[in-house]
């Protein structure tokens, strides 16, 4: 018999001999016979029962008949269940052995759904086959491996699960020595031998209490979360063969068989066969046992590890905390490198899958998961620096509450667990890194548990609302029950209805059917309904499911038929009230995401796994008195109805909502994430008459539904954009309904936030809460995303317009009206010019011109502002005109002053026109072509007058073969030239002006950027040098008195001592005017120093030369002086040209001497080189 004691463990509870216990007579048994250490085989007396244990396990093969279970086995089968061991010893006096036997057979796991569950990652497969089949498993089952943190390194191979693994193991006949010990399971698994490593033999035990695993050790080492390979393989091989298993009472009944001889004697073997490993603690226990005031003799019995759980032991399956703990913090200190994010959100789902077979380890892990991201240090460092955490950890953040609220709703939870878990959220939630709920501000939404604020209470001011963390919503969920009748009846029938009640209020318990609604906060409601599918209960999920769906589709048409009885009033007041501050979509509790779900599981799994556990009656007393049978949930459907059109009508129904842009960016992208989420799985469902049914009907309520739309005719100025659901009605809708699709899709296409002139709201009805929201100017860190969704369904509906005039026209209007971004209007003037010219078809005239207008609009509005990309659009404008026609390009032309800058028109817009390319892409002729290059060259003059210092020479190009207009063109050049030309343009354009014959022309022009020029006696590499090198041969080349003109303005604007010697030398070469105008070879003679013109420009080179040398000495270092002295000797050629040369030379240099003595060593080589 058992009894309790206080010693330490290993074992669980102690046991005495009965007869030394109080109230036991000496000699009293409490077994029956059987002889010491009898064992039997799992089976027992009964064939009955392997037979039992193979059918509860569906091992039974097809076409097998099988006895009916022994009542004994049944009775056993359910104690082992329900009762710790310790409570059947004490509640029965006497246990005959049989019984004892079937108690200890039955207390293993019959299933192996929660081997599979605590060896594995799974993804949600019911059934372990299917777990372990998974290959989003396989790729991402942390628990293979045997080495410490084996979770974190993922395995690709399938087969190296922990659960495949011990299959494989069992298979191959890897598991021996098996053998049960009362409550104790041990065994040897034998890993074979590898490439690498030699065969292993691993030592397992096992511990189990009312079918739970409750401890495992492995002599691998197996440091992970999960359980090893070898533990899966003994525990499978128990399950499977139950036959071959030898069973033994606990060791404590066979010691209690035993006579004084017989214990000595085995205590004596028991030592000799263990004497390295026990004998220092055998002579520790003898000498507390022969001490009368020793501890070990204060109590009655000695502790059995084989004898079971005592009463108080909790009954749950053996998870390794440390491990726990250990691996998530090691994936957190990863940063969400290395897969941890994925490693973490496969833990989250482990949780879920703990949830969902009632395992009390699924809270205690989330609680262990949570002390750890709690204890992050990036926490602290991200409030400190005023950062955000990266949007996947602030994902797994809200999971982590997501996850507690499930926790906390279990609706059959102990109110003493319930207060535990409050206790704990509320400890966290007071820590000061604890993260916001919105991710970036403390949210202004309303308490979980109520109603939106009504009343005075509408307008308190938000700042005094404290923030609202990760578990605000888990905590306010604590104080929500599920003893409401109505709920009950709900959740726990299919023939729940009242087909008598009115249904006139706006609360009414049942709609005119008679079904049954449940009015609640919507997200709330839903979190029940997450909770109910979490914890294992699909049906009353599904149930609860279709009454939230009914009841928002009753509100839905209440909603509906208020709005049109004041339709005019409130249109003509400009009412733009949204009626939901909290947004169904990219709500922190996904309202919507849950009823779809629930629904679409509905209409995946067969009705039997479907079904689940059947306790949940068994659970909930407050029920047991309805006598209701069991019908399909689809009962309260209309007809024609299924779960997958309910599916799709809460989506819509909740995509298409009013709702108001929430604060901050983590808030804003997750409304966008969501949403997209939400849409690309309807985007799986391939839609059938009855769907397009419902989507007609959603569409024609959405736009007509007012205020309590999101496509309503007049909404709020921060109202949530409805372009991507927009999108996503279009497509669907258009091959069914044209016309209700582009109605659709056109009332999307606003976007109210960049309208200066938007109405500001409804401020008069109080149970609208436009003025809940902050009169500011909105911070939407998702616009450029909306702008790009709101760009792509303009493109969908152009694409989907091609052909019909009207829509075009209807859908240009709505871009021109609607999109305020240069570059999204670009992009569709692209794709409709895509669309308009495919190569299969020919070119739709109409989306050309659609595009042209589009891109012309592009022109306006970037004409003023920076963009980078406007000469690529200025360009694709011409492209695009060009295809048009003629009478696009001269239209652009025309009035190039709206669309181009001056130097775009003349250098992209005029000289693309002009081009052969494009004549022959019109296949102009002469009169066309002349009047087109007509229209060209007078933009190209207008230009020029306008930005002479960037167009004139565009506008002598395009003028070139119209004598007039060429001309004029030089003209303006001419008049600008004294005031806004630098010299560089007009260099340029001299050189243009040479090119084509006008040297006369170019001269002028380069004597007039002379005037402009100055260069300096350092600079001697300036760009402009080659210009008047270039001047001065073209003036040399026309003549004496051209070259005498221009020589006074080079030394004017010239300093450079090497550029004027450079001039001086080119003049002295050749005679002025060799090559005439006409090309007319003169016969003169070579130009003289001693005169003018060229007297004047030696005198100044040499000049320049002294004064350089001046400059130069004044900051000259020892590694210049070389430099310096060729500098000199240059400057000895350019005196000696002069016919006293030499004479200056000297003197030049016998002044240096005496001026710059102090440079002993310069002048040293000054004397070495000169004298």
């Amino acid at each position: 018999m058992a009894e309790r004691g206080q010693l330490p463990p290993p074992a669980k509870r102690l046991c005495c001999r009965p007869g030394y216990g109080p109230g036991c007579r000496p000699g009293q048994r409490a077994g029956g016979g059987g002889g010491p250490g009898g064992g039997a085989l799992c089976a027992g007396p009964s064939s009955a029962a392997a037979a039992a244990a193979s059918s509860s396990l569906g091992l039974l093969p097809l076409g097998k008949t099988q006895s009916p279970e022994s009542l004994l086995d049944i009775a056993a089968r359910r104690v082992a269940e329900k009762w710790p061991f310790q409570r059947v010893e004490e509640r029965f006096e006497r246990i005959p052995e049989p019984v004892q036997r079937r108690i200890v057979y039955w207390s293993f796991p019959r299933s192996e759904r929660e081997i599979c569950m605590y060896s594995s990652f799974n993804t949600g497969a019911e059934d372990p086959a299917a777990a372990v089949s998974s290959s989003a498993v396989s790729a991402a089952a942390g628990g293979a491996g045997t080495a410490p943190g084996g979770a974190a390194e993922a395995a690709a191979d399938e087969s190296r699960l922990p659960f495949r693994r011990g299959i494989a193991l069992l298979d191959g006949g890897c598991v021996d020595n098996v053998l049960q010990v009362g409550f104790h399971l041990s065994g040897t698994v034998t890993e074979p031998a590898m490439q690498s490593e030699p065969e292993t033999v691993c030592n397992v035990a096992i511990s189990f209490d009312r079918c739970k695993i409750t401890s495992v050790t492995c002599s691998c080492g197996n440091k992970d979360i999960f359980y090893c390979a070898h533990v899966v393989a003994l525990s499978l091989y128990r399950i499977r063969k139950p036959d071959q298993v030898k069973l033994h009472l606990p060791i404590s009944e066979t010691l209690f068989q035993m006579n004084r001889d017989q214990l000595q004697k085995f205590v004596q073997y028991l030592i000799t066969v263990h004497h390295t490993e026990v004998l220092p603690t055998a002579q520790k226990l003898a000498d507390e046992i022969l001490s009368q005031n020793s501890e070990i003799n204060q109590v009655h019995g000695a502790p059995d590890p084989t004898a079971g759980a005592s009463i108080d032991d909790e009954n749950c399956w053996h998870l390794d905390e440390e491990q726990v703990q250990e691996q998530v913090k090691i994936f957190l200190s990863q940063g969400g490198y290395h897969g941890s994010g994925k490693q973490l959100n496969l833990l989250f789902a482990k949780v879920r899958e703990m949830l969902k077979m009632r395992d009390s380890n699924g809270a205690r892990m989330l609680t262990l998961i949570t002390e750890q991201f709690m204890a992050d240090p990036r926490l602290a460092l991200w409030r400190q620096q005023g950062t955000a955490m990266t949007d996947k950890y602030r994902q797994l953040w809200d999971e982590l509450g997501a996850l507690w609220m499930c926790i906390v709703l279990n609706p059959h939870c102990k109110l003493e667990q319930k207060a535990s878990w409050l206790k704990q959220l509320k400890k966290w939630n007071s820590v000061d890194v604890c993260p916001w709920e919105d991710g970036n501000h403390g949210n202004e939404l309303p308490n979980l548990t109520n109603a939106l604020p009504q009343g005075a209470n509408a307008n308190q001011d938000s700042s005094n609302r404290p923030h609202r963390t990760v578990f605000t919503r888990a905590i306010e969920a604590c104080d929500l029950h599920w003893q409401d009748s109505h709920l009950q009846h709900i959740i726990s029938s299919d023939l729940y209805t009242n087909y008598c009640y009115h249904d006139d209020t706006e609360n009414s318990l049942f709609d005119s059917h008679g079904w049954p609604l449940w009015h609640e906060h919507v997200p709330t409601a839903c979190a029940r309904v997450d909770a109910l599918r979490s914890h294992g209960y699909p049906r009353e999920a599904l149930r609860l499911a279709i009454a939230i769906v009914n009841t928002l589709r009753r509100q839905q048409q209440k909603q509906l038929e208020m709005f049109r009885a004041q339709k005019k009033e409130l249109l003509h007041k400009g009412v733009t009230s949204i009626t939901n501050l909290e947004g169904w979509v990219g709500h922190p509790l996904d309202p919507i995401g849950t009823l779809f779900s629930s629904l679409m599981e509905a209409c995946r799994v067969d009705d039997e796994s479907f079904h689940g556990f059947s306790d949940f009656m068994e659970n909930m007393g407050q029920c047991k008195s309805l006598e209701y049978q069991h019908l399909p949930a689809h009962k309260f459907l209309e007809e024609g109805e299924s779960y997958l059109t309910l599916a799709v009508e809460v989506a819509l129904i909740g995509l298409g909502q009013q709702r108001i842009m929430p604060d901050g960016l983590y808030a804003q992208e997750k409304v966008c994430r969501n949403e997209e989420q939400l849409i690309s799985k309807l985007q799986e469902i391939e839609l059938d008459d009855t769907l397009v049914k419902i989507f007609r009907k959603q569409a024609v309520f959405l736009l007509e539904a007012g205020p309590y739309s999101g496509l309503g005719e007049v909404i709020h100025r921060e109202s949530v954009p409805m372009h991507t659901f927009a999108k996503y009605l279009f497509t669907s809708l258009l091959p069914h309904d044209a016309e209700l699709a582009y109605k659709t899709a056109l009332r999307a296409m606003r976007l109210l936030v960049l309208e200066s002139t938007a109405p500001s709201g409804d401020m008069s009805r109080p149970h609208h809460i436009a003025s809940v929201v902050p009169n500011r100017y909105p911070r939407w860190f998702t616009l450029s995303h909306i702008e790009s969704q709101q760009c792509e369904l303009a493109s969908t509906m152009l694409t989907a317009a091609k052909g019909d005039v009207r829509r075009l026209e209807t859908v240009l209007e709505s871009i021109q009206k609607n999109i305020h971004s240069s570059s999204h209007i670009f992009k569709l003037a692209q794709d409709a010019f895509k669309i308009a010219t495919l190569m299969d078809s020919l070119p739709d005239i109409t989306l050309l011109k659609v595009s042209l207008e589009l891109g012309l609009q592009v022109m306006r509005m970037t004409l003023s502002t920076l963009n980078w990309r406007r000469r690529e659009m200025v360009r694709w404008l011409v492209t695009c005109a060009t295809e048009v026609g003629v009478y696009a390009l001269d239209s652009i032309m025309q009035n190039w002053f709206t669309l181009f800058t001056p130097t775009e028109a003349t250098s992209i817009v005029a000289t693309t026109v002009m081009s052969n390319s494009t004549i022959v892409r019109l296949h102009l002729d002469c009169h066309q072509q002349e009047k087109l290059a007509s229209s060209a060259r007078t933009l190209a003059l207008q230009c020029a007058m306008k930005d002479p210092q960037n167009c004139a020479l565009s506008a002598l190009t395009l003028c070139e073969k119209d004598h007039i207009a060429f001309e004029t063109a030089y003209q303006i050049v001419l008049d600008a030239a004294t005031t806004g030309m630098s010299y560089s343009q007009l260099f340029t354009i001299a050189r243009y002006m040479e090119h084509r014959g006008y040297p006369m022309r170019a001269y002028k022009l380069a004597t007039l950027a002379m005037t402009h020029l100055n260069l300096s006696y350092n600079q001697d590499t300036h760009p402009a040098i080659n210009d008047v090198l270039w001047a001065c041969a073209l003036s040399h080349s026309l003549g004496k008195n051209e070259l005498a003109a221009i020589i006074p303005l080079v030394v004017k604007s010239v300093k450079c001592a090497t550029v004027l010697s450079d001039i001086l030398r080119r003049c002295t070469l050749t005679t002025p005017g060799m090559v005439g105008l006409h090309g007319r070879r003169n016969s003169g003679k070579l130009m003289s120093l001693d005169k003018a013109p060229l007297r004047q420009l030696l005198d100044a080179t040499i000049g320049a030369y002294i004064n350089t040398t001046h400059s130069r000495l004044t900051h000259i270092s020892p590694r210049h002086y070389s430099e310096f002295i060729e500098f000199l000797s240059k400057a000895r050629e350019t005196f000696l040209m002069a016919h006293d040369g030499h004479i200056q030379f000297t003197q030049f240099i016998d002044n240096l001497k005496q001026i710059y003595k102090g440079k002993k060593k310069l002048m040293m080589l000054v004397r070495e080189r000169f004298g």
